[in-house]
């Protein structure tokens, strides 16, 4: 006897075993099985928003650029710390918070999803927005990894092949995208999703030039006449730059099992990280009270050291954050107003501005010291002013954050090994 696809079971039943058996003439009657009945083919784009920006806060506290900057220090298994080639790849980046993005650019821009989706705010300020956020995932990207796919990416199954575009070629892209983004706000109706400033359109503008003015400092020795000219457009944009703690880019974990900050997390079972001492030695030697938010109480941990090292040594070391800085429900900032002031004072020393938007700032000193206080405030932390005008932190005659900082039990020298300066 022939059956198409046929299938038998057993069946236990009350008088013995009865055989039963189920058929169908070919594979189509099950239909397209990659298909998720239940999954909507109108996303809603509110939601592809928020899922964008919970992602952020891992980008904001990733470990192993603070690892590199030496700001925390590896207790037990310290091949990071001493460099080992990382195994990294960036998947993730374009499958996930990027592709969500293009969804929102795409169907705000195609005439044919367009008026679906003004419930989520006006198409303009949509796509704005997605811009934005768009150019700060892949700046992270490109700074990893250098030349990547972006122009031929995220078209699905348009192009599995994507070309890799050149790193200059993202950064210049990364400048007009944002500027458009700037121009391209229209005043209607806000973002719906948006839970890092929402749907605020005046903070979504100062981000995006505080964003431009980072960039153009990162390829200042690549392309010094063209980051010169985007800093300075971007420093004196009306639109304005982060410049006080309320305007912060900041993520706001709810807690729960669902959305907590990065660290709760690290810290949940484990204790694989600490401060790092050289970090430690320089907030020291500059009397640097921010040390109490930085890192919790108790000493902090050498950097650099090998396993066998680091296995030896008292492990009621001083953790990442203090502890109330890493609650499950404990705030990221992703771009602060300390880091855009400290930008400014940099185009200030560079001589690529001599004032910004609206004469808030006139000097190098001016955007320093509000930097500085800015961070204090950031922190819940006080003594910013007595701090400013210290010996080792005074913007004209400071000496820095010490000599032979980060010395380990040892006997070798960590981190710096000359006179540090610190912000």
């Amino acid at each position: 006897m022939k059956y198409n696809f046929f299938k038998s079971f057993l069946i236990v039943a009350a008088g013995g075993i009865v055989l039963a058996g189920i058929g169908c003439n070919k594979l189509e009657d099950f239909g397209d099985t990659n298909l998720n009945p239940l999954g909507s083919t109108s996303p809603i784009t509110a939601a592809l928003l928020t899922n964008a920006q919970v992602n952020i806060g891992g980008l904001a506290q990733s470990i192993r650029p603070a690892l590199y900057a030496q700001y925390i220090a590896e207790t037990q298994y310290t091949d990071v710390s001493i460099y080992a080639e990382p195994k990294l790849e960036s998947g993730g980046s374009y499958s996930g918070p990027m592709y969500d993005l293009q969804s929102i650019i795409n169907r705000n821009t195609d005439p044919a999803t367009a008026a679906a989706n003004v419930s989520s705010g006006s198409n303009a300020n949509q796509i704005a927005v997605a811009k934005i956020l768009m150019s700060y995932n892949i700046w992270t990207v490109t700074d990893r990894w250098g030349d990547v796919p972006y122009s031929e990416s995220l078209k699905g199954a348009g192009n599995f092949t994507p070309a890799f575009d050149k790193q200059e070629d993202i950064y210049k892209r990364m400048f007009v995208d944002l500027k458009e983004a700037i121009a391209g706000f229209d005043g209607g109706l806000p973002v719906r999703g948006d839970v890092m400033f929402g749907g605020d359109q005046a903070k979504w503008k100062k981000l995006a030039n505080t964003l431009r003015m980072q960039m153009a400092l990162r390829i200042s020795n690549a392309s010094p006449a063209t980051a010169s000219a985007e800093f300075a457009a971007a420093a004196n944009d009306p639109a304005g730059f982060i410049a006080t703690n309320a305007d912060n880019f900041v993520l706001a974990y709810p807690g729960g099992a669902a959305y907590r900050h990065p660290w709760f997390d690290i810290y949940n079972g484990r204790s694989d990280y600490a401060l790092s001492k050289t970090l430690a030695d320089i907030l020291s030697s500059m009397n640097d009270a921010r040390r109490t938010a930085y890192g919790s109480s108790g000493a902090p941990f050498p950097y650099g050291l090998k396993r066998e090292q680091a296995t030896t040594l008292p492990t009621n070391y001083a953790t990442v954050l203090a502890a109330d800085r890493r609650a499950e429900n404990s705030p990221v900032v992703v771009v602060s107003a300390a880091s855009s002031l400290l930008a400014v004072a940099e185009g200030f020393q560079r001589n690529w501005i001599t004032t910004t938007a609206g004469s808030l700032f006139t000097s190098a000193k001016g955007a320093y010291d509000a930097a500085i206080t800015a961070s204090f405030a950031q922190w819940g932390v006080s003594g910013a002013a007595a701090y400013i005008t210290s010996a080792s932190a005074d913007y004209n005659t400071g000496t820095g954050g010490g000599i032979n900082i980060g010395a380990n039990p040892f006997g070798s020298i960590v981190g710096a090994s000359a006179t540090t300066t610190t912000n």
